[in-house]
């Protein structure tokens, strides 16, 4: 007999891949942006290095990013829709429906991260991290997926509507934009550039970024994890709290 939380993965796996634009924004939306930053506006910026190296740990952000929209309207879905007090009937344990939309929305990320790096490295990407530095770079975006899915779903059941819902991951999906993804914060003007310094997204890009090169700056590394285990423990709480006093 398959577990409840094994049955809610593969029944969120299943709503996802029914859906071509869930599919769409999470996984060809980043290629997309990819293509257009590296080719079209690249060589506008001067960043030092070749400018694929310098915007793919972005970039692999974004992707995780991306997809965060469905999630929140999914999740809310099931809570507006009488679908969570169906499960709470047959006796599904909470921690199995939320669990497994954060995890299927992890496996949807790392197939997202995954067409990223396959289209940098035919643009030219040459990362220099070792084997050992590309299973950290994972660890990361495993990490960074929990916390942004765990803080997706919080958002989702906090909406009062599934439209609400989707409109509330909008900060979270615009984010990377106003960090290190694109360009340097160094090069950005006044108080956007502080604002970039001292978002959570930017050291989480810098410690990507840095594993990537072969030589990870300890201090973007403490602030990156520091940043995740918090945002994961925020989301978390506020789910449960919130699914609690909505179901």
């Amino acid at each position: 007999m398959k577990s409840p939380s094994v049955v809610m993965l593969r029944r969120n796996l299943k709503h996802i891949a029914r859906n071509p634009t869930s599919v769409f924004n999470a996984v060809l939306m980043p290629v997309i942006v990819m293509l257009m930053f590296v080719y079209m506006i690249g060589d506008a910026f001067n960043v030092g290095v070749n400018y694929v190296d310098y915007a793919t740990p972005g970039l692999l952000l974004l992707a995780v990013c991306y997809g965060l929209g469905s999630v929140a309207v999914s999740v809310n879905s099931d809570m507006t829709k009488g679908v969570i007090n169906r499960f709470k009937v047959m006796d599904v344990p909470r921690s199995a429906v939320l669990t497994g939309h954060v995890v299927a929305s992890v496996l949807t990320n790392l197939i997202a991260v995954a067409a990223i790096i396959g289209v940098a490295f035919a643009l030219g990407f040459n990362p220099s991290a070792s084997f050992m530095q590309w299973l950290e770079v994972i660890g990361i975006v495993v990490l960074l997926g929990f916390a942004t899915g765990w803080l997706t779903v919080a958002l989702g059941l906090f909406a009062k509507t599934p439209e609400t819902a989707g409109m509330a991951a909008i900060p979270l999906i615009m984010l990377p934009f106003f960090s290190s993804a694109i360009v340097p914060a160094d090069k950005m003007g006044p108080g956007l550039r502080e604002f970039a310094k001292y978002q959570p997204f930017t050291p989480i890009i810098e410690t990507l970024r840095g594993l990537l090169a072969g030589a990870p700056a300890a201090s973007d590394v403490l602030q990156a994890l520091a940043w995740l285990v918090g945002i994961v423990v925020v989301g978390y709480l506020w789910a449960f709290a919130s699914f609690t006093k909505r179901a």
